[in-house]
């Protein structure tokens, strides 16, 4: 248990422990009426990878536990984005928490693709500046916030692709910043297929993400990349002695 040091009576001023400092910064940070007064700096000391928290222009932003549908579909989409990655070269994939550090916000997109000519940006507690393709799995307490000032910041930030994927409403959004620097919205096809454009070749058939029963992430590579796929499940078999 933390014991807060004593007031220093003769010197007049009190001696409050760091931790204790920056738990009240925090608090105070949280209430609309308080001016922001904690740096992101701050942020990072007084927040451990479990505080459910983001950064935006000096406040603390609390965020609610995740659901089980909200947690399905991010293992699900950062499984097939990341076997896609890593069967062609193409980069990193990141999960909440994980901050993304911008110029006004530090958020922690619930999955992240930084691509490798980007891995300087990558530290060991966040990324520094914008990731490359950035999705956000829509809950209640999130849906005017994904769509609203995390759009805008992710677009100010340079964050080329945003995907929005609200599975109570069946609906995904997918963007792509324009020669403007704005994001315009992308339609999946008539097949319901969506394109990405910073992942060269990969795309995600929108119709698998309602599913009650999330597809085989082996059954979805083979369906969207079936050569390449196939090619490095040999190579690895191969490579364990499973395979002559």
């Amino acid at each position: 248990m933390d014991i807060i040091k004593k007031p220093n009576i003769s010197a007049g001023t009190w001696e409050i422990p760091e931790d204790l400092r920056l738990q009240l910064l925090a608090l105070l940070s949280t209430d609309p009426t308080h001016p922001a007064i904690m740096t992101y700096e701050e942020f990072l000391d007084w927040a451990d990878e479990d505080t459910l928290a983001e950064w935006v222009e000096g406040r603390v932003v609390m965020a609610s536990p995740a659901s089980k549908k909200h947690q399905d579909l991010v293992r699900f989409l950062s499984d097939v984005l990341a076997a896609y990655a890593e069967t062609h070269e193409l980069g990193s994939i990141l999960i909440a928490p994980f901050q993304m550090r911008l110029a006004t916000s530090g958020r922690e997109p619930d999955v992240i693709f930084v691509a490798s000519d980007h891995r300087d940006r990558v530290l060991a507690t966040r990324i520094s500046g914008a990731a490359d393709l950035v999705v956000e799995i829509v809950s209640p307490e999130s849906r005017s916030r994904d769509r609203g000032e995390k759009f805008y910041e992710y677009q100010a930030g340079g964050v080329p692709e945003y995907w929005i994927i609200d599975p109570d409403e069946h609906r995904a959004e997918f963007y792509q910043l324009d020669e403007n620097g704005l994001y315009q919205i992308m339609l999946p096809d008539a097949d319901s297929i969506y394109r990405s454009r910073v992942m060269d070749g990969l795309w995600i058939r929108t119709l698998w993400l309602w599913q009650d029963q999330l597809p085989r992430i082996n059954q979805v590579m083979l369906t969207i990349d079936p050569a390449a796929y196939s090619a490095r499940l040999i190579a690895d078999l191969t490579e364990n002695g499973l395979l002559p």
